[in-house]
This record gives structure tokens, C-alpha cells and sequence, in this order.
């Protein structure tokens, strides 16, 4: 198995075309042809990471937060942390990834194991994207709906939530007349001709759509392809930011905040009171989503449980929800498991023998002191 296999299986769960536009998501350094020993999981890389990754014989590594997030001006091999990691990372032969907010904006993605790791059920995205879908429209022959309809599934087209293959066809009855250098399908040059088609309509994600116009182009009888591409302004069911879910039964405030700590292995949390006496429906999104607050309140969320709250974002959570700023490193770190999972299942089914590992240590760098314990030492 070679780096790139890794990637593509990554990529294909959490597209890069769905992150943050001013995001560095995917390859950070190394090379994608690489043949891989054993993977190594971080949120994200630190000298005590790769120092781990080298002794477990790791040649790749997988982090949330991508190493390289601004251009750089030089490789500065010193005093400067980015240089000093860039070559140890190539004298090593170890190729480094990242899926941020590609990560964040997928289905079983940040959030998703956030809201798992706190027990939610019946969770969903707490706001879908919007704008990054299209429908294709092709008119073909009857006896060729199965080929082409085929063709664009394999290219990405036809997925809506836990379905795929999605399509709809309608008959009606097609019209043309080649000129004398054509060379018509069906029909005659020179003679004005009718015949049945069929109207296939597929729903295609942007990023996929280069490959379904390829596909249909490349499978269409008609010298011609006849196809037609709209714009949609739906929700894009298959993406989308944060999640919202519901507890197994309602808790007291005091109750469900120290769920929420017992639940990310913390003990500090911050927040603001909300209005409801109970908790049962909870909102939640990995990372810095503090500006989902009203998103979370319009949804009829009791809870928002999020990172990197400020101090005026509070106020406007205020007597509306309970407002929780559990962490950044503390509401990500947990998405290291479903990374763990599914990539270990995936080179399971191509029977290979890699081991993946998660980084034994922690990278958070925030420290929290406690006044008073220090008081009474």
C-alpha cells in the first residue's frame, strides 16, 4: 500500500474541495508513492510526534491541523521549529497529511465523534453547506439509461445522504437533423428525425462534476451528447458544519456539565447559563464554531458545546443556552478515533499489514492552575 492509496481513501470520505477555502488541507510533506510501514495519528505535529513516529517505525503520519497552514518564506534548519521538523520529516522518509476542515465539514467526521463520544443519538449536521451541488440533466437512448446512468455513479454522481445510485428518468420523444457531415446514431443526415429518449437527472457535487461531464462524453452514443447542467441552491445533505442530537434522557445543568467533563477527560470547562432547567437536546462542533450560537438556538438546542468562545460571544449565548467552551484540543482530539476505525478497516479489506497508532502523549498546549490547590500544598 503506498501513501497515495491512504489518501485517496481519505480524500474520498472528506473531499478536499469541502474545506475552509483558505485552508492547507492534504499533502504537507514527503512523498505520495511511498510505500507505507505504519501510521501514525496526531492532531498535530510536534518534535515529540515525529520522535514517536520514527521509534513505531511510522513512514505516515496523519494530523487534523495542518503543519504548513501560511506559505512559507524559507526552510530554515536552526532555531526554527517548521525547517527543523521539514528535514527531519524527509531524512526520514516519512510522508505527512492533514484533513482539517475537510474533516470538520464530513459526515462522521469532528463533530460527529464529538457528539458520539458524549452519547448523542439521532445526530445530524447542525447546518448543512449550501450552493456546492449541481444537477446534471442528459437526454439519451432508451436501451443506454443503465450504461451512462452507471458511468456517472462511478464518477460521484447520485449520492444523497446514506444512498447512492440516485437518479430519476422520464420518457419523451427527441428531435434533430444532422447536416451532411454528420454521422447521427439513430436516423439519417439531411432528414429531420424523432426518436425515444429518455431524461436522466443525477445530483452531482461540485467537485465531482469535471468527472461526470468526462464520463457522459466519454460513454454517450450521440456524436453530439446532448446534457444539461443547473446550479442548485438545496442543502447539501451530505456536508455541513457541527452536529445536533439528543441525550437518552434529560439532565440538570450541574449534571450535564459534568457529563460533558467526564465524557472529554477535562476538568475545566467554561460557560454561560442558558434558560432551560433540562437538557436534552444538544448541539455541538469541534474546533472554533462559537459563531453557531444562534444557529444552535434556533434549532432548539438546550445545550452548544463548542471551543474558543469569547468573552462578548458568551454574552450573546447568555440566558438562551447552555453555552459550553470545553476546549479546542479537548472537542478534536476524539476525532483521532473514527480516523483510527475506519482507515483501519479499509486496509483490513485490502488485506494489508499496517499498523496505525494514535500519539501516546498529548499536544495540547494550553495548561490550566488552580489557585487554590496550589494555596493549600
Amino acid at each position: 500500500m503506498r501513501a497515495k492509496d491512504i489518501i485517496k481513501f481519505i480524500e474520498n470520505w472528506a473531499p478536499p474541495q469541502v474545506a475552509w477555502e483558505h485552508d492547507n488541507v492534504g499533502l504537507q510533506v514527503g512523498s505520495t508513492t511511498r510505500k507505507v510501514n505504519n501510521v501514525m495519528l496526531s492532531l498535530e505535529l510536534t518534535e515529540k510526534v515525529l520522535n514517536e513516529a520514527i521509534k513505531k517505525k511510522c513512514n505516515f503520519i496523519f494530523t487534523h491541523h495542518p503543519f504548513i497552514f501560511t506559505p512559507l518564506t524559507n526552510i530554515h534548519i536552526g532555531d526554527n521549529d517548521k525547517g527543523r521538523l521539514i528535514e527531519k520529516l524527509i531524512k526520514n522518509d516519512i510522508t505527512l497529511f492533514s484533513a482539517h476542515t475537510n474533516l470538520d465539514y464530513s459526515k462522521e467526521g469532528v463533530s460527529f465523534e464529538l457528539a458520539n463520544t458524549l452519547n448523542l443519538n439521532d445526530i445530524d449536521f447542525l447546518q448543512n453547506e449550501k450552493n456546492n451541488q449541481f444537477k446534471v440533466v442528459v437526454f439519451i437512448l432508451e436501451n443506454n439509461e443503465a450504461k451512462i446512468s452507471e458511468a456517472i455513479f462511478n464518477a460521484g454522481g447520485g449520492i444523497i445522504g446514506e444512498y447512492k445510485k440516485c437518479s430519476f428518468s422520464s420518457k419523451g420523444v427527441g428531435t434533430f437533423e444532422g447536416s451532411s457531415n454528420s454521422n447521427p446514431t439513430s436516423g439519417s443526415k439531411n432528414n429531420y428525425e424523432k426518436v425515444n429518449e429518455v431524461r436522466l437527472e443525477i445530483l452531482v457535487d461540485k467537485w465531482n462534476l469535471n468527472k461526470v461531464v468526462n464520463a457522459i462524453k466519454k460513454t454517450h452514443p450521440y456524436e453530439e451528447p446532448a446534457f444539461d447542467i443547473y446550479s442548485v441552491n438545496n442543502e447539501n445533505v451530505n456536508y455541513g458544519i457541527g452536529v445536533i442530537g439528543t441525550l437518552n434522557k434529560s439532565m440538570t445543568k450541574k449534571e450535564f456539565l459534568a457529563h460533558t467533563c467526564k465524557s472529554l477527560k477535562t476538568n475545566d470547562v467554561r460557560y454561560t447559563d442558558g434558560k432551560k432547567s433540562k437538557i436534552k437536546k444538544v448541539a455541538v462542533c469541534g474546533g472554533s464554531c462559537a459563531d453557531l450560537v444562534h444557529v444552535a438556538i434556533n434549532k432548539g438546542a438546550d445545550a452548544f458545546i463548542t471551543a474558543d468562545v469569547k468573552y462578548h460571544t458568551f454574552q450573546e449565548g447568555e440566558n438562551k443556552i447552555l453555552f459550553i467552551d470545553a476546549g479546542h484540543y479537548e472537542t478534536e482530539i476524539h476525532s483521532l478515533n473514527v480516523v483510527k476505525r475506519k482507515l483501519g478497516k479499509y486496509i483490513n479489506s485490502i488485506n494489508e499489514s499496517v499498523n496505525i497508532f494514535k500519539y501516546s502523549g498529548s499536544t495540547n498546549p494550553t495548561k490550566f492552575y488552580n489557585n487554590r490547590m496550589s494555596n493549600s500544598n
